[in-house]
């Protein structure tokens, strides 16, 4: 097979590197944010890629988005006001939306290329876009954050690319400040949080500056994902006023949505840490 029949990302901080056999580029654009390509893959469906790095596969997005999502939404007791920051392929305000005690969900991407690629490429993760509840906005999330209500908000999820580029100012203890002010008591807030494998101090970074904002209680949640350096991926909760140790789980086991990957099971299994994270996180 030649090289040129492979999609492949060079991953330097783990020294590493993850390639899926593609056949036709789909899209292949350049935006005022960054490098948005899409591949039809032999086996893995649709892939799309940003600025050389792997964002998702048809097959394997299901791990991420439903991780993002259900756990937070199941641990709060009563979900109604959530705000998306990233998340332009629309896969977690899907997940969001499967909660009917939601009743809005604001979604604030700052690149709209990325949600009308997704909508032609990856129509599944664009279902509920119609969604009375939804509500697409094209805008800068950290200015939004900034803007927002005090006490306005019950969840507030960080669908973020890698801290770099237009993602870089959302991994910081201004940014995690805005989004205190606008929790109400008991609100949580989900920030994708790479690989424990490898980038564990970052996720340590994450802990220190939500707890330092006022955050109370602070988690990180492993799961698989295929297609992201390492094959292991996380996002790490913070919660104002309350713990992260359980969750409604009766609700969880007994959820009217079908699901791939998340269960009321799998929550409880993510809640333990191996030993190397316990020991840097304190968990």
């Amino acid at each position: 097979m030649s090289p040129s029949n492979w999609f492949t990302e060079q991953h330097e901080a783990s020294g590493s590197s993850i390639g899926y056999r593609v056949g036709a580029r789909l899209a292949d654009e350049q935006t005022p944010f960054q490098h948005i390509e899409v591949w039809r893959t032999t086996d893995w469906g649709n892939l799309m890629v940003i600025d050389g790095c792997i964002m998702l596969t048809s097959r394997d997005n299901f791990f991420y988005h439903e991780m993002m999502t259900h756990p937070a939404l199941f641990t709060h007791a009563a979900p109604r006001e959530v705000v998306i920051i990233g998340g332009g392929d629309c896969g977690t305000l899907r997940e969001v939306l499967r909660h009917a005690e939601v009743q809005a969900a604001v979604q604030v991407e700052i690149d709209e290329r990325v949600t009308r690629l997704a909508e032609e490429h990856f129509p599944e993760l664009c279902e509920s876009n119609a969604d009375p509840r939804a509500r697409l906005l094209f805008d800068d999330g950290i200015r939004y954050m900034a803007d927002a209500a005090p006490e306005s908000l019950d969840v507030v999820i960080v669908d973020s690319t890698d801290p770099v580029g237009p993602a870089e100012g959302l991994f910081n203890a201004k940014f995690y400040a805005s989004c205190f002010r606008a929790l109400r008591p008991g609100g949580i807030l989900v920030q994708q949080s790479e690989s424990p494998l490898v980038l564990l101090d970052l996720i340590q970074s994450i802990h220190a500056a939500t707890r330092e904002v006022g955050f109370a209680a602070t988690r990180t949640l492993a799961f698989p994902q295929p297609c992201y350096p390492t094959g292991w991926w996380s996002c790490t909760l913070a919660r104002k006023q309350a713990s992260l140790d359980d969750f409604r789980e009766d609700a969880a086991a007994g959820k009217p949505f079908a699901t791939r990957y998340y269960n009321a099971a799998i929550h409880r299994a993510a809640l333990a840490q191996p030993e190397f994270m316990r020991e840097a996180l304190g968990a």
